[in-house]
């Protein structure tokens, strides 16, 4: 069995950054290195001051101090990492393709294609490669043969080893997880790679959590678990629809379906829509697999959990407007929250950005909130529509620091992402300052709507009539 005494980590973002540390912080004996070509990124990560990475997950700025300079570096040396790793992981990003074949469903994998050469190019020993990007089914195939080509010698274990990470509670997942899955060969090599990954978990993970399978059902089954989770969010906000044009409330629905063992109670959580990197870009390549193997019933039935998403969203905005007398043109909307769910600062593909534009395009002027998403992000995120030009962006959307200043001689607030502390604010001084009638959507039910009603707020929420 080949000793494992350096790890290497291709990109530095939400997925090889929290994974390596804690590996790292459970792994003392091992060097993880984590590379990332994107020199400002390296900088925040070795930050002297934890607090300043550029990730914030809950507990995660003290699992890098306690492991970075022991046995855990970050660097823009890929080369160097390459050369001395035992294994390495793959964690860049696939986007969905914005362009050619499969443009808007397929992922765009050429990040994955350049790690694959620059490791063949460098490698001088033996490596295990592992996939920890989130991959379409058979992306393994497509990094052995280049792999495999080089002429130089030098063999390869491919593995896949897909990441179940929740964003906000990433570090407790990662220490606790529900399982881990490996895939890999059946040839005794590949038998060998399979049991120097399940070792390196098995230092904190028990035995019986760790799932081995081969390559493609471990590949697959990635974006299965992402597609069965995603499909529960869109139902229950297809029944949040239904309810708000009768006299049922979405939360009693929620409540008792969820006591049926059968059904359980998570991820039935009515909201403005699901956000975050993995959702849809895996339920867009579920489709465009099923559609290239011909299975055109089958991509039609997740395409619609897509459509059901995208219509929430819409839908959220339509009622905005709708609400305030069929026109926000030139009114003042506060959106607390920009991030796509609490306890994180990653925005990639938040409701809030969808729901901004559609008000932006009905000449709206948004004030925003969020306690973890810098104003640079949340213009980054809405330029990149191309609605408009970036200029405009600015003009007609302010970034605020301070949650009471943001809703400040608003006309109405809607609460775009579920951060606690929206909670616990003194809602009797934010209706004192924002013009009335004084309206809130909640988007994510978290306000109590009968006290904010005592107050004198006319409160939409969620699949509430």
């Amino acid at each position: 069995m080949k000793n494992i005494r350096n790890i290497c980590c291709i990109g530095a973002g939400y997925v090889g950054g929290p994974t390596m540390a804690v590996i790292a912080k459970q792994c003392p004996g091992i060097k993880v290195t984590v590379v990332d070509l994107n020199e400002a990124r390296i900088t925040a990560w070795n930050d002297e001051d934890s607090n300043n990475i550029p990730i914030y997950e809950p507990g995660l700025s003290e699992v890098v101090a306690e492991a970075r300079g022991r046995n855990l570096f970050f660097s823009t040396d890929v080369d160097k990492a390459i050369d001395e790793a035992d294994i390495i992981f793959i964690s860049v990003n696939t986007p969905t393709k914005t362009y050619g074949a499969g443009k808007g469903m397929a992922a765009d994998l050429k990040f994955i294609e350049l790690c694959a050469r620059q490791i063949s190019r460098v490698a001088k020993s033996d490596k295990i490669i592992v996939e920890k990007s989130t991959l379409p089914v058979r992306t393994a195939e497509a990094l052995r043969d280049i792999l495999h080509n080089t002429g130089n010698g030098v063999k390869f274990q491919i593995l896949s080893n897909p990441e179940f990470l929740a964003e906000g509670t990433a570090v407790s997942d990662l220490l606790n997880p529900d399982r881990v899955l490996i895939g890999g060969d059946s040839t005794e090599d590949g038998k060998e790679a399979v049991e120097a990954l399940v070792n390196i978990y098995a230092q904190w993970i028990p035995r019986e959590r760790i799932l081995t399978t081969n390559v493609w059902s471990s590949e697959l089954s990635k974006l299965v678990a992402n597609a069965f989770l995603a499909q529960r969010i869109s139902s229950i906000n297809a029944i949040s629809e239904l309810c708000e044009k009768t006299e049922a409330d979405v939360n009693e629905v929620a409540r008792a379906i969820g006591t049926d063992s059968r059904i359980g109670s998570k991820f039935l959580k009515a909201s403005v829509g699901f956000g975050g990197s993995c959702f849809q870009k895996d339920i867009l390549n579920l489709v465009y697999i099923s559609r290239s193997f011909g299975l055109n019933e089958v991509a039609d039935y997740w395409e619609q959990v897509i459509i059901m998403n995208d219509h929430q969203k819409k839908r959220f905005a339509t009622n905005i407007v709708r609400d305030l007398y069929n026109t926000v043109s030139g009114k003042k909307i506060a959106f607390l929250g920009w991030a796509f769910k609490k306890d994180t600062n990653d925005t990639r593909e938040s409701a809030g950005i969808y729901v901004a534009d559609e008000l932006l395009n009905e000449q709206a002027n948004i004030n925003v909130y969020d306690p973890k998403v810098k104003d640079k992000q949340i213009y980054a995120d809405l330029d990149y529509l191309k609605t408009r030009e970036p200029q405009v962006n600015r003009e007609v959307l302010t970034v605020f620091n301070d949650p009471y200043e943001a809703c400040k001689d608003t006309h109405a607030i809607a609460i775009l992402t579920e951060w606690d502390e929206f909670k616990e604010y003194d809602w009797q001084r934010i209706y004192d300052n924002m013009l009335k009638p004084a309206k809130i959507f909640d988007g994510r039910n978290i306000l109590d709507a009968e006290k904010l009603r005592a107050i004198g707020f006319k409160v939409k929420s969620i699949g509430v009539n």
